[in-house]
């Protein structure tokens, strides 16, 4: 018996990721913030026959909330043999703003769950020796689109890094780095896509059937799609400068008005935060 731990397993590339290794014949421990989600997505894949469907009520902004789902991972009980680090959200916002909560939600859910979580599933796969951690970034982690990116690319040198701390004790550690999927992330965030070529779009399904693929043959890093691999391979290669000028080019093209997102918000933050630390 296996068991894969899925964080924001209940949409999006989460619920996707759920479903395909439940395909490979893994029980499944979901974790989200709604609970009402939760249930229902376990019922969901029990009627499509996965024996055992675990469900973990848990907020990731909040430490203690954190810390019960690393027990999970390092219980010898029902060991966790697979971690998908997905649970996420959009922040569209300055850096500029006074009110820094949103950036401090951001960190606490896609930084530092991620290190408290990877680090509790490596100790415990690390001593039997087997195991997978795969942390979802993306390849926003490698332009400037403001504090999103600068998560994003610290999920990819995080998990870079974690793998040469387990390489040798038979973990696999990897990173996805997914371009522009169909969910609705972008939405909750407040992110308008109608600029985006229908081409850069990707399936959720089709990204998690590559990612896994991936990982089976041991890469730390997978940038699903032969197009975003291009992308990816001129943002790791271009100046700096250009860099910055293009992304530029790509926050000017997708902001809301000011006005529309303060009133998506009830603020004038500018930020349209997911109800749920899931949502990509």
């Amino acid at each position: 018996m296996v068991t894969a731990l899925v964080t924001g397993g209940t949409s999006g590339i989460g619920a996707s990721f759920a479903r395909a290794l439940a395909l490979r014949g893994y029980d499944l421990v979901l974790v989200a913030r709604d609970e009402k989600r939760l249930g229902e997505m376990a019922e969901e894949l029990r009627a499509e026959g996965v024996s055992s469907v675990e469900t973990i009520s848990a907020d990731l902004s909040v430490r203690a909330d954190i810390d019960r789902v690393a027990e999970r991972l390092e219980s010898t009980d029902s060991p966790i043999d697979f971690l998908v680090n997905n649970a996420g959200f959009g922040i569209h916002g300055s850096l500029l703003e006074r009110d820094v909560s949103i950036h401090e939600r951001a960190l606490d859910v896609m930084c530092l769950a991620v290190l408290v979580l990877g680090g509790a599933a490596g100790r415990s796969m690390k001593a039997r020796h087997r195991g997978t951690i795969l942390n979802v970034s993306s390849v926003a982690g490698t332009i400037a689109t403001g504090n999103y990116s600068a998560v994003k690319a610290w999920t990819t040198a995080y998990t870079e890094g974690l793998a040469v701390e387990l390489k040798g004790t038979g973990v696999q550690v990897s990173a996805v780095l997914p371009g522009w999927v169909r969910t609705e992330f972008h939405e909750r965030a407040g992110i308008r896509t109608r600029s985006i070529p229908n081409v850069l779009w990707l399936d959720a399904d089709d990204l998690v059937a590559e990612t896994l693929r991936d990982v089976a043959r041991g890469a730390v890093l997978s940038v699903p799609s032969k197009r975003f691999k291009v992308l990816f391979f001129f943002t790791r290669h271009l100046p700096r400068r250009v860099i910055r000028y293009i992304s530029g080019r790509i926050s000017s093209s997708r902001n809301k008005p000011a006005e529309s997102s303060a009133a998506n918000t009830g603020s004038g933050s500018g930020v349209q935060q997911s109800s749920a630390e899931v949502k990509r």
